[in-house]
């Protein structure tokens, strides 16, 4: 039986799993990737220490000292198994306290004494016609990780916020023509990105107040249509890419009805030592109520979920 099992392996859960088997704890990490949603990032400028890097670069720095520890395990009892999908999480009836069952998509299941959920979010979908059919085939959620797939090409980046902006602006050296989808009357995001986009963009053309109504194609996209909103009129757009980042939800699919939710799908934490409404089950990161979604916030509340868990585990356990 593991001391804690952690589920993710963004900054918040490879902060934690730092922590955690620096403290002797017995750590098995189960992430699909390393990075989460760090890897989506184009330009990271307001991490401690580094003041300008790609989100790709900082995972490495992550992962390299990750693997480090893993490494070590003369030292450190640190397990990490990337490329896994946990599907759920079940509770267990144990003299010294209630244990966790965790089980993943390949069916293994590994037994726990804490559980520490890390794991971000996912995109938000369309649900428009063609989205899912053309995933990985023109349809992308990271222009991080495929924009250089479309150089020379015309594309589409739907949304209006900060993820939207960004992926304008990684675009804008490799496509040949972007056009910027949004639904509401004028663009959201920070005032510096905005700037970016509207007044140095020769190659972006914006529509606001449009939405996507159908994605097109045959093996590969095509097209796609937008409807205006305000005249109701179809427009068809001859693009090669379709870019969708209207943000993401929290992805606590496998947790089901385990811990309180708040209305957002957020899982609600003591922000004193980030534990759930379960005993023994804590929570960090962008899957949380905490307020900012930041890497450098993420990481925090990594480490204070750690700790949380190591006094429950001295306290229950021990």
């Amino acid at each position: 039986m593991y001391d804690i099992i952690i589920i993710g392996g963004g900054p918040a859960g490879m902060t934690a799993a730092i922590y955690a088997a620096r403290k002797k704890m017995n750590t098995l990490v189960l992430t699909k990737d390393i990075g989460g949603q760090t890897l989506w990032s184009g330009e990271v400028d307001n991490y401690l220490g580094f003041q300008l890097v790609s989100g790709a670069e900082l995972v490495g720095k992550f992962r390299a000292h990750l693997k480090r520890l893993d490494d070590e395990n003369a030292l450190f009892d640190l397990e990490v198994k990337e490329g896994v999908e946990t599907k759920e999480v079940r509770c267990l009836e144990l003299e010294a306290g209630s244990g966790f069952e965790v089980e993943t998509g390949a069916g293994d299941k590994y037994q726990t004494k804490s559980i520490l959920v890390a794991s971000g979010k996912i995109p938000r979908k369309l649900n428009v016609p063609g989205e899912d059919k053309f995933l990985g085939h023109g349809v992308t959620y990271c222009a991080t990780c495929d924009a250089p797939l479309f150089r020379g090409k015309d594309v589409a980046v739907i949304g209006g916020g900060n993820s939207a902006l960004d992926a304008v602006i990684q675009l804008k050296k490799i496509a040949n023509k972007i056009y910027l989808i949004n639904i509401n009357p004028k663009l959201g995001g920070d005032e510096i990105m905005r700037e970016q986009v509207e007044k140095k963009s020769d190659n972006v053309e914006i529509l606001n107040a449009h939405q996507v109504a159908e994605i097109k194609g045959d093996k590969f996209v095509t097209g796609l249509t937008v409807k205006n909103i305000s005249s109701g009129e179809d427009r068809d757009l001859d693009v090669r890419g379709v870019f969708i980042e209207i943000g993401s939800v929290p992805s606590t699919g496998m947790i089901g009805n385990l811990v309180k939710l708040n209305e957002w799908g957020e899982i609600i934490i003591d922000h004193k030592d980030n534990g759930t409404s379960v005993s023994g089950i804590f929570a960090a990161g962008d899957v949380t109520d905490v307020r900012e979604k930041q890497i450098v916030i993420a990481a925090g509340e990594g480490a204070k979920a750690a700790l949380g868990a190591y006094d429950y585990l001295i306290k229950k356990w021990r």
